[in-house]
């Protein structure tokens, strides 16, 4: 029996702050569908090169009484990256709070403006820990 992965649905509460978030990490938006009968826009945001592995995100026009919650019954969206250094301190310029700073050279967490959780994790071996990263304490949750 074949399987393949389609996308990760998250809802999203404003959909251009979310999307500005995706971008961040490097995402681009590949597609989008709006459905009037429905009142919600589809959009789907992927890392250049890899259009197969989007992230789908679910506007609701009318808007969603229970965003923004805690969606850590969602799990986490997964993501590799270059540099973990460079992306945090890109996020941190950015306004994003490093809820679980890359203390081991390896792995951080972030969360979306719609309290989506994200793993970010090095690329090939963990880089050597430094600061302000390897003393910098955790930030809420992830």
């Amino acid at each position: 029996m074949k399987i393949r992965y389609l996308h990760t649905m998250v809802r999203v509460l404003d959909l251009e702050k979310s999307m500005a978030f995706y971008e961040l990490l490097g995402l681009k938006e590949t597609r989008r569908y709006e459905n009037e009968t429905g009142r919600f826009t589809l959009v789907f945001m992927a890392p250049p090169g890899q259009e197969e592995c989007p992230v789908e995100l679910t506007y609701n026009w009318d808007g969603d009484d229970g965003l923004p919650s805690d969606s850590r019954h969602f799990g986490h969206l997964a993501y590799e990256v270059e540099n973990i250094y460079d992306m945090c301190q890109h996020l941190m310029d950015n306004g994003v709070v490093i809820n679980r700073p890359p203390r081991d050279g390896r792995m951080a967490f972030v969360r979306s403006p719609d309290n989506v959780s994200i793993e970010l994790l090095q690329m090939g071996e963990a880089l050597t820990p430094h600061e302000p990263w390897a003393s910098m304490g955790n930030t809420g949750h992830w």
